[in-house]
């Protein structure tokens, strides 16, 4: 089915941490291999595997020096060609990462930049002179701390890199980079992927003439733990020649039968408009942003993302993600929403998988899993270690899968875990939880198929009633009817027109009023003229 991604559920692998066949202590290809059928029974569409190519892994495999084949702590080509033939007997597409806005250091090709301003490559990173004084050439911020700019005594000029200094941006105003990468990706459909996964999709072009990005509009009442956050990346980023370039790799695709892509807005300003602008047209197949991967968990923010993408891009088509690998795990993050983690998981779970769009789940999220607290000592995580204590990283949402709690390290490796597993999180693991109908992956899994099932819940449009906080109400495609109670205190609406009950958690419907427990939900049969209000308030129709 060629539009098998509208409407899909995606579950995202980060490879380090999901199985280790080896006891090397490291995740590897053969490990998810393994473990495949678990995921297949879980009921999703789609596996997302976080980056698996050659690397220094100075940035846990997100500074590439070889595109084109498998970094030997995951394993061979060979190894992959196994995962994804097993993948596809099961009835599950594979996307891949795609890191193209910068390389390693170590990539041959910028090594060979980096020799002389006139050898074949000198143009395909982004080099520019210093200021008389011997500065950078303007003031853009590295997302990892300092400037984005490093020296380099070879050329005697900058180099810009948006991350760390281990990783060069490619210049992808050369079209002879853009031709390569392509060609890279075209690699990897000729091996069978179902798509892409596209990492920072709106980094790709700088501004040519090297503005100074301003100061963030928004007035902030102090300084930011990291400085980047001060800027408003107007040139740095978010160039209009980006669009050109998606609409080369749509092309690409399209070539190929029944293939995605789903990029990365790493944006903090107009993400939800720009998620739109690059699902529109032949571009992007759909787009997610950090909206929902932070602090806020209110129905007044959630109705709004959705809303303001289907009013700004109606052709358009969002993911929506809770958590990854990037962020703390929503099961702590909103933790002082909840009664409970297994209450407010079960919650985030429901609600997630009601919305409009794809979906993306993290692996453990289906478990519960909270965020692993860690020591200094502990990390790996460049971020983490450079902004120690605030923020504390990524390794937190990083660590290995719980499989077992009663075997060592959960089940994960026989040998020594590249991060700790620690009793908070080995306490959520897959056996304890399985055949459990009160546990969150049997909820998981009992949401899933309805989604799988329903497919208004696939497909359906989205229209929100007008209900006061903390309860969200909307039905999808006119007849799946969904109510939550995003609080950790009782709530009650009025809802006429609903029917059967097809799942919920701490709902009484008695007569015309629903009442919600703490972190009460109801998904049910939406009749004709549904409608849920206020106890106390005017009516609302869909």
């Amino acid at each position: 089915m060629a539009d098998w991604w509208r409407g899909a559920v995606i579950y995202q692998i980060y490879p380090r941490s999901f199985q280790d066949s080896t006891g090397d202590g490291i995740g590897d290809l053969k490990g998810i291999t393994e473990r495949l059928d678990y995921v297949a029974d879980l009921g999703v569409d789609a596996i997302w595997l976080s980056p698996i190519f050659t690397s220094p892994m100075a940035d846990m495999g997100y500074d590439v020096s070889d595109y084109t084949d498998i970094d030997p702590i995951f394993g061979s080509l060979a190894d992959f060609d196994a995962l994804i033939a097993r993948a596809h007997d099961l009835g599950l597409k594979v996307i891949i990462d795609q890191v193209l806005s910068h390389s390693s250091n170590q990539h041959p090709f910028f090594k060979e930049s980096r020799s002389s301003r006139d050898n074949p490559k000198a143009d395909w990173y982004v080099w520019a002179d210093p200021k008389h004084d011997g500065s950078p050439p303007n003031n853009w911020l590295s997302i990892f701390g300092g400037p984005a700019w490093a020296w380099d005594t070879r050329r005697k000029q900058y180099y810009f890199h948006n991350f760390l200094v281990e990783q060069p941006d490619f210049n992808f105003h050369n079209p002879e980079v853009q031709d390569w990468l392509l060609g890279t990706m075209r690699f990897w459909l000729d091996r069978g992927v179902d798509g892409f996964r596209l990492d920072t999709v709106n980094f790709y072009f700088h501004d040519k003439l090297l503005r100074d990005d301003p100061a963030d509009y928004r007035i902030k009442a102090e300084p930011e733990s990291n400085p980047y956050h001060m800027q408003y990346h107007i040139f740095s980023k978010n160039q209009p020649e980006n669009l050109g370039f998606l609409e080369r790799m749509r092309a690409l695709l399209d070539e190929y039968e029944a293939r995605a892509m789903v990029g990365e807005v790493g944006e903090s300003h107009h993400a939800i408009k720009m998620m739109g602008e690059y699902t529109s047209g032949r571009r992007l197949q759909k787009a997610y942003s950090f909206e929902m991967l932070g602090d806020r968990f209110d129905a007044g923010h959630f109705r709004g993302q959705l809303e303001a993408f289907f009013d700004g891009a109606p052709k358009g088509w969002p993911t929506w993600a809770f958590s990854n690998h990037d962020v703390r795990r929503h099961a702590s993050r909103w933790a002082k929403h909840g009664i409970g983690h297994e209450p407010l998981a079960k919650l985030a779970g429901a609600l997630l998988l009601s919305f409009e769009g794809s979906i993306c789940l993290y692996q453990g999220e289906e478990l519960g899993q909270t965020e692993t607290d860690l020591e200094l000592f502990e990390l790996t995580d460049p971020q983490g270690i450079n902004f120690w204590p605030e923020p504390v990283g990524r390794d937190g949402c990083r660590t290995p899968m719980v499989w077992d709690a009663a075997a060592p390290s959960a089940g994960f490796t026989t040998g020594r875990p590249w991060l700790p597993v620690k009793e908070a999180q080995a306490a959520n693991a897959v056996a304890g939880q399985a055949g459990q109908p009160d546990s969150v992956l049997e909820f998981y899994r009992r949401m899933l198929r309805l989604r799988r099932e329903t497919p208004e819940l696939a497909s359906g449009r989205t229209v929100f009633f007008d209900v006061s906080e903390p309860v969200l109400a909307f039905t999808r495609g006119g007849k799946v009817l969904c109510v939550f109670n995003l609080s950790p205190e009782a709530h009650a609406v009025h809802v006429t027109g609903g029917g059967a009950l097809a799942l919920a958690q701490g709902a009484e419907h008695r007569g015309d009023v629903l009442h919600l427990h703490p972190n009460g939900f109801a998904i049910l049969e939406a009749l004709e003229g549904v409608s849920v209000t206020d106890a106390v308030g005017a009516d609302s129709r869909a």
